[in-house]
């Protein structure tokens, strides 16, 4: 049997592989999308002061550590059992929006981006985010930029620095913004709203507009018919930093919504002996296999996920791209995993005008940034969307607040069953008699990054025994024996 590694794989946070088994007839047997690496989080963090775990957890990835700062202080909020006040809520999902514009714009222009303005089968060197530059244009390249400074500038005047803040804390914030920074912020904000305008046009002139790619999105090769989950408010509109958490069924059915304490009602995890990292699934519809369907417990958790759980957005230009989006698709729910990207920017939209909204608020200048804990600490959940997936982090303490034990769910671990299923149906769908070329690989990759995945800060805790390949070699580096368990 040939076997085929896509090792490793590219335009992603973190590392990961794709072993493809071909069978005699050079058809795919089997695939397996890997994940190599092992953090050790939850571990460490046990017998740490609770109110450190948002900083340290935001250490698990430069890519994202807003949202484990954020989960994290929530959690630590739910631990001491304290409402922080309405200023507190509004300074961290000011930071929130801030970061998702600058995480989106990444992920749509440097990772996503070059399989559609390059296409799939442009050569290597040309697919990544100077290729893409090159193609549109140094101004777009510029906007590209300062969408991402904006984003950083924003993070930095609330969260204290640019990369992994440190100002959330029981009951709030250490610190609130001044009148000038508001003012400063409100600027950013609209230039923001204008950048997700314009990158949903650019959408639509390069991919919409293009039939091929039209085709692309609305075929099988990239499609699952899996139950969706996502943050909603009060009103059941798209909300990244609070509420409850929305599941649908594929046919769009409501099944219910979770508050962050009630998650381990609705999440199981299953274990494969040959990963690190976890499948999530549903379990009030249970563990099936890598199958679709609504009697399968898979689910997503992304920004598509997001738009088929909600019943809209909560911003009026957000909302007209949302019923354009399921207008030109066919409704609702949407299973074409590569209508992921244009979700992305709808999602971006929303943010920036969620950043101005907040922005512009009489309150958020208010020196009422924090209210002190009183209660003995004991058990707490904070739950955000990350722009990869719904995060949860889950806090156990004993009466002095040391952590005795730590549960992380991250984005990309919801999604782990699904980009197996979605890896393994284009890798069927594309490699055909053997013949396989660097262009239909990288077409295999496309069924991953429609996820954005994040493998950094998904693997976490492993129960069981551990998967392990020793390879012996000689002082010529020829193998001479290998040592495997649990393999």
């Amino acid at each position: 049997m040939e076997r085929i590694s896509i090792d490793p794989i590219t335009r992603l946070e973190g590392h990961g592989k794709i072993d493809i088994f071909l069978d005699d007839e050079g058809n795919v047997a089997n695939s397996y999308f890997q994940i190599p690496e092992l953090r050790g989080f939850e571990r460490f963090c046990v017998g740490r002061q609770v109110e450190e775990i948002p900083i340290l957890t935001n250490r698990i990835c430069g890519v994202c550590p807003e949202a484990h700062h954020m989960a994290g202080a929530k959690a630590v909020d739910a631990v001491y059992h304290v409402d922080p006040p309405r200023t507190a809520k509004m300074l961290r999902e000011l930071l929130y929006s801030a970061f998702f514009v600058a995480d989106h714009t990444t992920h749509f222009y440097a990772l996503a981006g070059p399989d559609f303005v390059m296409g799939p089968d442009a050569p290597v060197a040309e697919r990544n985010i100077l290729g893409v530059i090159h193609k549109v244009g140094l101004e777009i390249g510029g906007k590209v930029i300062q969408a991402r400074k904006f984003g950083h500038l924003v993070i930095e005047m609330i969260g204290g620095r640019k990369v992994h803040p440190c100002t959330s804390i029981p009951g709030g914030l250490t610190k609130g913004i001044t009148e000038e920074q508001r003012q400063e912020i409100e600027q950013m904000g609209r230039w923001a709203v204008e950048f997700g305008q314009f990158s949903l046009k650019l959408f639509e002139d390069i991919v919409l507009k293009n039939s091929t790619y039209l085709d692309l999105i609305l075929g099988d090769i990239y499609t699952h018919r899996t139950h969706y989950i996502g943050l909603v408010d009060e009103n059941n509109k798209v909300n990244f930093y609070d509420g409850k958490v929305s599941v649908v069924d594929p046919e769009g059915n409501r099944l219910g919504k979770y508050a962050p304490n009630e998650y381990t009602e609705w999440i199981a995890e299953h274990v494969e002996p040959w990963t690190y990292l976890k499948f999530p699934y549903l379990k009030k519809v249970g563990w099936k296999g890598f199958v679709d369907g609504k009697e399968s417990g898979v689910y997503i958790a992304t920004p598509l996920s997001r738009l088929n759980a909600a019943d809209g957005m909560a911003t009026p230009r957000a909302q007209e791209e949302y019923e354009k989006f399921y207008k030109t698709l066919g409704g609702k729910p949407v299973h074409q995993r590569l209508a992921t990207h244009w979700a992305r920017l709808i999602e971006l939209l929303y943010a920036a005008e969620r950043w101005v909204e907040l922005a512009t608020d009489p309150e958020i200048t208010s020196d009422n940034f924090r209210t002190i804990p009183t209660e003995k600490p004991t058990e707490g959940v904070g739950i955000v969307e990350a722009p990869r997936g719904t995060l949860t982090h889950h806090y156990w303490t004993d009466e002095r607040g040391i952590a005795t034990q730590v549960n992380l769910i991250v984005g990309t671990t919801n999604n782990y069953a699904a980009l197996q299923m979605s890896t393994n149906k284009a890798a069927r769908a594309l490699i055909k008699g053997g013949k396989v070329n660097e262009g239909i690989l990288n077409m295999v990759e496309m069924a991953f990054r429609a996820y954005d995945p994040c493998f950094g800060c998904a693997t976490h805790s492993l129960p069981g025994q551990m998967p392990l390949e020793i390879t012996i070699r000689d002082k010529s580096g020829n193998p001479i024996h290998v040592l495997n368990q649990n393999l």
